[in-house]
């Protein structure tokens, strides 16, 4: 029979909030692949876990993925865990749970501590929708693609951000996006853990007197649907109202048809557009 992958949530930092279901698990398979095993060991340790541990990180995914597989094939269970948190979230571990699905390996997930929902809840901010971004991307472009599709993003957005490079990430959130509320979430569970709830303007003045320690969450209000559908009625208006009408007659709708959808366009009644167009006449 082939083994099993098991995606076992670690400690984001106090270690009690780890699960007797994990640690039962770490104790009973037959390996642990770790995404940094100097760190993990220090875990396994206090919890006297002897159970044999390989590496599993970015740098090795593919050829260690291939060998995680041929063992789970010959029927050997394996655990992941990672640094910190929940397997897969910003972090190889997708793939790895992926090659399982292709070579037809059972794989089970055992929920426990994760960074975006820990600040999430923490944040004070809508959790009914959001987006999880975790750290922006490094090349230029990509980013930009990136700020491009947070501009209009009404979800309540999480990123990761390391403390170095948070001042820098706020200033290119702000230049992008304007000002907005955020709670910026630092050392989660640990014992100087701090959730700064700001504006992106006030959050900027603050790091820059104020340096920031320990890997950082932001968690971003999102756009308001209203604020955006007065922007439009507003860039609609500027329209003239001749080239709006001719925008929809010249797609295939009736001047009837046409007139419903600038009358929306511009957050008006239909007879209102109706009246200024016999006006023009």
């Amino acid at each position: 029979m082939k083994g099993k992958l098991y995606l076992c949530a670690t400690p984001i930092g106090n270690l009690e909030d780890i699960t007797l279901r994990v640690l039962r698990t770490l104790k009973e398979v037959d390996l642990i692949a770790a995404e940094d095993t100097r760190n993990s060991v220090k875990l396994l340790n206090h919890f006297e876990i002897e159970t044999p541990m390989t590496s599993y990180h970015e740098y090795n995914k593919i050829d260690k993925g291939r060998y995680l597989i041929g063992q789970m094939d010959q029927g050997m269970n394996v655990a992941l865990i990672t640094d910190a948190g929940t397997p897969g979230i910003s972090d190889p571990g997708e793939e790895l749970v992926a090659m399982c699905y292709e070579a037809g390996i059972e794989v089970t997930s055992l929920p426990g501590a994760c960074a975006c929902i820990t600040a999430l809840t923490l944040s004070g901010l809508g959790t009914r929708r959001f987006a999880f971004e975790a750290f922006l991307p490094g090349d230029k472009k990509e980013k930009q693609a990136v700020l491009e599709e947070l501009k209009t993003e009404t979800r309540t957005c999480i990123l990761y951000e390391a403390p170095h490079r948070l001042v820098r990430t706020l200033e290119e959130l702000l230049g992008a996006l304007g000002d907005r509320r955020v709670t910026i979430c630092r050392e989660l569970t640990k014992k100087h853990e701090t959730a700064y709830s700001a504006t992106l303007q006030e959050a900027v003045e603050y790091y820059h007197t104020t340096e920031p320690r320990g890997e950082c969450v932001i968690v971003l209000e999102g756009r308001s649907r209203r604020e955006m559908e007065q922007e439009s009625q507003e860039e609609w208006s500027r329209m003239p109202l001749g080239e709006h009408m001719e925008l929809y007659e010249t797609r295939g709708h009736t001047r009837k048809e046409a007139m419903r959808l600038v009358a929306r366009d511009r957050g008006v009644s239909k007879r209102d557009i109706y009246q200024e167009l016999l006006n023009c006449e």
